[in-house]
Order: structure tokens, then sequence, then C-alpha cells
């Protein structure tokens, strides 16, 4: 078995740690304690690493697309790598949920988040297991754009930093089970 575990963000030192990095900041969490190096793939546009996991390899993937066209990356590795659908996690922001509040789901639309639009574009479905991470709505007065591109605040930060302890936790029990629905009825609520 295969399974690929991607990242949403923006590639860049000036987007890291802003809102909409917050599946660029999973992903680099759930490495660190597993040795994983990243090398930028200009073919698949994307960074990509490897290791493997009671005999199973994963691959942990970051766009570098930009968020608008990471179906691009998506699309091309699962094809190239000959990995099925049904074993692609997808960890994201999400700005209807309050910060640090986590959200699993195996499918559903896009909810307006451009990164997921264009994988659903590029994979032809909805049918995909995903991680929402809350990054709250924008202030009175601000945009959207400003917002996500924006960077956690003290507090927000001292709540990230514990939520995504806790998506690592998930991702690693989702390796160990296989089966995301489990994952589902450990983590969610």
């Amino acid at each position: 078995m295969v399974k690929m575990i991607v990242g949403l963000g923006n590639p860049g030192s000036k987007y890291t740690e802003i809102r909409h990095n917050i599946g660029f900041m999973a992903v680099d969490n759930i490495v660190k304690s597993l040795d994983v190096k990243f090398t930028e793939d200009k073919n698949f546009k994307a960074e990509v690493g490897s290791c493997f996991i009671n005999g199973e390899k994963i691959y942990f993937v970051k766009p570098t697309t930009f968020m608008n066209n990471s179906g691009i990356a998506v699309k091309a590795l699962l094809t190239y790598f000959n990995i099925d659908r049904e074993d692609l996690l997808v960890i994201y922001d999400d700005l209807d949920m309050e910060v640090g509040k986590i959200r699993f789901r195996q499918k559903g639309s896009a909810g307006g988040h451009n990164g997921i639009k264009s994988i659903i574009a590029h994979l032809g479905t909805q049918e995909f297991d995903r991680i929402k991470i809350g990054v709250g709505r924008p202030q009175q007065g601000m945009t959207v754009v400003n917002h996500v591109l924006g960077k956690f605040s003290t507090d927000e930060k001292i709540i990230i930093l514990n939520t995504l302890d806790k998506v690592d936790s998930a991702v690693n029990f989702y390796l160990q089970e296989s089966d995301f629905e489990k994952v589902m009825r450990k983590f969610n609520g």
C-alpha cells in the first residue's frame, strides 16, 4: 500500500506561518519525528518527501503551485505513483471554523477554498479524505485575502501549536489503522 498526505499552502518564505499555510505547517509537524527530507520536484510542481511506516510507503507533499493550482501537483503525483484516491489525505485551512478547531471529512464541496476547488477539478471528484483546520473569520473591516495571508496572533499561535500536535496524533493513528472512518470517530468533535 502507498499513501499520500498533502498539506496545502503557498510556497516561499514570505508565506511562512500564515493562516493559509496551515497545511504546510501540519505536514512539517508530522514529519519532524520521521526524519523525512523534502526535495523540490519541478516536474510535479511540489516538494515531496517519503518514508516507510509499518512497511507502507508514505509520501508527504507540499505543492509549489500556489494554492489556486494545488490540484495540478496532486493529480500528477497520484498518477505517477499509482496511488488510489482512497489513499489521499489533504490538510488545509478553514475560515468557517474557529482557530484551532479540527474537522475530518471524507468528501464534500470546496466550501469556497480555492486549493480544494483545484483538487476537485483535477481529480473529477469531491470524494477524498481531508483534515480541515480552523483559522477563524476575518475581523470586521478586514478582507478575507488579508486574513488568510496574515499571521496568527500570539494567543492564536499557542492554540495552533496544540492543534498541530492533535493533527499529528490523528495522522499517525490513520497511518497505523489505515481506516479514515476510525480516525473520524476518534478525533471529530
